[in-house]
């Protein structure tokens, strides 16, 4: 069997598609795949490293302003169009695939689109709660579109076609115990640990936050264990600022450029302070960690709100506006969290609801229901 894994953009586009791919492979070491996404894209060296063969496939944005230079761009965009068919056809000819799965971005859009117009079975996952304008497109093509949620199928046109798989979650997040994995970190059972990220390049308003946040850890001496990853982009800011403000030298507060161990780290926490990107919301949940959310305003269709919002429904998750945020908010919705054993099994439960442990295998049987 042939199967092409379309996608690009994000690594939570990116990752579903390589955890399908391994499984299929684990399955069935016959089964032959190549990836598609954009020729330069960060998908690139993700699948690289996974020892996948790979093709480009160039998909322009367009852009919503109404400057001049966005009404060139988008001209470029809509001419290029008229030659995805051209290419998608190509790649399927050299690469006659007998299933296309498309994990998001633009990219994924012409290869699962003139697959599904040539016969070929078709799947779509869309890991955030709001469909994106790439599976909103092709949900009329496609064969199946598997979402994270319940919550999410009323969004759909065709609502019949829609699978809740969840979305999956790397293996090694659970080779260990909470209690194993505090361990591994050197710390004690009885220990509360705090994780806080705000993705790989890092957000500055959330990270200057934080150093209000670690300046209340200080002044109330250290009360939990903190890991933090500040990101490349604030790194070396950060630093000087935890100089100027001696916010360094204490082992109860590790600020890091990167959590590098962050399946280890994850499982390990007892409370996690994030923002509600679809990978986050994947591990949080199947780990059924507590957490603080601060959803990105600066995404489309504010999804990152709308996925939490469902966390915070359940109960998992207390979800603060990042206009209504500051470090002593965080600082003392962190402290309320630890302080009370009873709410943070009842958050954990709330996470724990909504936390798909068997994802990949519930794709897997998805398309391959679809090939069958």
């Amino acid at each position: 069997m042939k199967v092409i894994f379309t996608c690009g953009g994000t690594a939570g586009h990116v990752n579903p598609a390589l955890a399908l791919a391994g499984y299929m492979q684990k399955k069935d070491p016959s089964v032959e795949i190549l990836f598609v996404g954009t020729p330069q894209g960060m998908e690139r060296g993700l699948v690289a490293k996974a020892g996948y063969d790979y093709r480009g496939i160039r998909v322009d944005s367009f852009d919503r302003s109404v400057s001049l230079s966005s009404l060139r761009h988008n001209l470029k965009s809509a001419a290029e169009l008229l030659t995805l068919r051209h290419r998608a056809d190509k790649i399927l000819r050299e690469f006659p695939a007998d299933l296309v799965v498309g994990t998001g971005g633009y990219a994924s859009f012409p290869m699962v689109k003139y697959a599904a117009l040539r016969g070929i079975p078709t799947a779509v996952h869309e890991a955030n709660m709001i469909p994106g304008l790439t599976t909103r497109m092709l949900e009329k093509h496609a064969g199946r579109i598997m979402v994270g949620f319940e919550e999410c199928r009323n969004l759909y046109k065709h609502p019949e076609r829609i699978v809740v798989t969840g979305t999956p979650v790397r293996g090694d997040f659970f080779n260990l115990t909470h209690d194993e994995a505090k361990a591994a970190l050197g710390l004690g059972a009885e220990e509360p640990l705090v994780v806080s990220f705000w993705g790989s390049l890092g957000a500055s308003t959330m990270n200057r936050q934080m150093l209000d946040f670690f300046e209340k850890e200080k002044a109330d001496g250290y009360p939990f264990r903190h890991i933090h990853a500040v990101g490349s982009g604030n790194w070396e800011w950060m630093q000087q600022e935890l100089r100027q403000r001696d916010l360094t030298g204490n082992a109860r507060l590790d600020v890091r450029q990167y959590i590098y161990d962050m399946a280890v780290v994850m499982r390990a926490a007892d409370l996690v302070i994030c923002r509600a990107g679809a990978s986050t919301i994947s591990e949080i949940t199947a780990l059924a960690v507590p957490t603080i959310i601060v959803p990105s305003p600066y995404v489309a269709n504010n999804h990152q709100e709308k996925n939490a919002r469902i966390l915070a429904q359940h109960g998992g998750a207390c979800l603060i506006r990042e206009e209504e945020s500051s470090g002593g908010k965080l600082y003392r919705t962190a402290r309320d969290i630890l302080d009370s054993p009873t709410r943070r099994e009842s958050m954990s439960r709330g996470m724990a609801e909504l936390g798909i442990l068997d994802a990949t295998e519930r794709i897997y049987q998805t398309v391959m229901e679809l090939v069958r």
